[in-house]
């Protein structure tokens, strides 16, 4: 047991002068039939590097150059290696990652997450990324040195080498609500974002408005174009036109609600409504509204996405896309132990359905 608390490999003697047995399972890749029978030892032939260096990299050690560690990691998933399956709750840990923290929201993922982990006596450890498209390197190198019994990632990527690295070491990983649109292999938990974006903007047509504005999140994310795609297909469907200065993409955050708020209020043909992607930027655009002495509803109706508690307690209280963040959370938590319990059949890819919660801040066009 080292110094970190996980157990390296260890490489039995053998008699014969192969010297060392293989201490992981092997699944063949489809390459070759043979050359899942290669032994770790002739891996760390073909690499050109010792077999110490092998076990290091296995064990997510530092001490080996990003080179050598991504040449070798490439020939252990290029011959199907798999580290043997561990007991979850002899890991005891599920890694969430963040690309940011952000209270209002991530809370709720938190709860979800840290709900079922401790129902199966494992802790839960968060990690920011700072890359809302994928994590670090040193995270992956990480991650791989602490060995958790699953990794939780929220609004991010895993480009393919990551997910090898994960795989070869038997990490399972899930995504919820992937920022891209991810590989076909990569199990992820969603909501329906589209269906979301179509409720809302209907919501706002039948209360009699035409001229409605969206507001959503970075031009790069999955979610922020289906959110955009349902608003364009209620309008399209009930014969408005789109004005595309009326579509504005940011960020979900507070400042930028305000930035696009500020800017719409104060064009020259002014939005009786407004869809925003999430519902901090439906708090700044509450801000922009009070600082050009508009009034919700009245001068404005308008539109949250996420229903965070918050979204209850402002004035006036707040429509919104329920998006039920703490089931996506609790299901990707699910996903990922399951994972790691067994081999799955198929990748699942799962979205939860989202509803529309009506309060105070929409009314009929007056």
């Amino acid at each position: 047991m080292g110094s970190d608390g996980w157990k390296s490999d260890s490489f039995a003697k053998t008699p014969k002068s192969s010297a060392y047995t293989d201490p992981v399972e092997r699944t063949p890749m489809p390459r070759s039939t043979a050359s899942a029978r290669v032994t770790l030892a002739q891996v760390a032939e073909e690499a050109g590097v010792s077999l110490s260096t092998i076990s290091k990299v296995l064990n997510g050690r530092p001490d080996v150059s990003a080179a050598t560690r991504s040449r070798v990691e490439a020939l252990l998933a290029e011959h199907g290696y798999l580290r043997r399956k561990s007991n979850l709750s002899s890991t005891g840990l599920i890694e969430l990652v963040f690309h940011e923290l952000e209270a209002a929201w991530s809370m709720e993922i938190i709860r979800g997450v840290e709900d079922v982990a401790t129902a199966h006596g494992l802790s839960v450890v968060l990690t920011e990324s700072g890359s809302r498209h994928a994590p670090a390197a040193d995270w992956v190198e990480g991650v791989l040195r602490r060995r958790p019994a699953g990794v939780v990632l929220v609004f991010s990527d895993l480009p393919a080498g990551y997910r090898e690295a994960l795989r070869a070491r038997a990490i399972p990983f899930v995504i919820i609500d992937p920022a891209g649109d991810p590989s076909p292999e990569v199990p992820s938990v969603g909501s329906a974002n589209w269906s979301g974006g179509l409720m809302a903007t209907r919501h706002l047509i039948e209360l009699g408005h035409t001229r409605i504005a969206a507001i959503t999140g970075p031009d790069d994310m999955m979610c922020s174009h289906a959110r955009i795609d349902g608003y364009r297909s209620a309008m399209n469907s009930a014969g408005l036109a789109i004005d595309p200065e009326w579509i504005r993409f940011g960020d979900f955050h507070t400042s930028g609600g305000y930035e696009h708020g500020r800017s719409l209020l104060t064009g020259s043909e002014r939005p009786t409504a407004i869809f925003a992607g999430s519902d901090l930027q439906a708090l700044g655009v509450l801000e922009a509204v009070r600082e050009l002495d508009l009034r919700v509803p009245e001068d404005l109706s308008l539109v949250g996405y996420d229903d965070i508690p918050l979204a209850k307690w402002v004035s006036p209280r707040l429509t919104t896309v329920r998006q039920p963040l703490r089931r996506m959370a609790e299901e990707a938590t699910r996903l990922v132990i399951r994972m790691g319990e067994a081999p799955l059949e198929s990748v699942p890819r799962m979205d939860l359905a989202t509803n529309l919660v009506v309060r105070e801040s929409t009314a009929p066009l007056g």
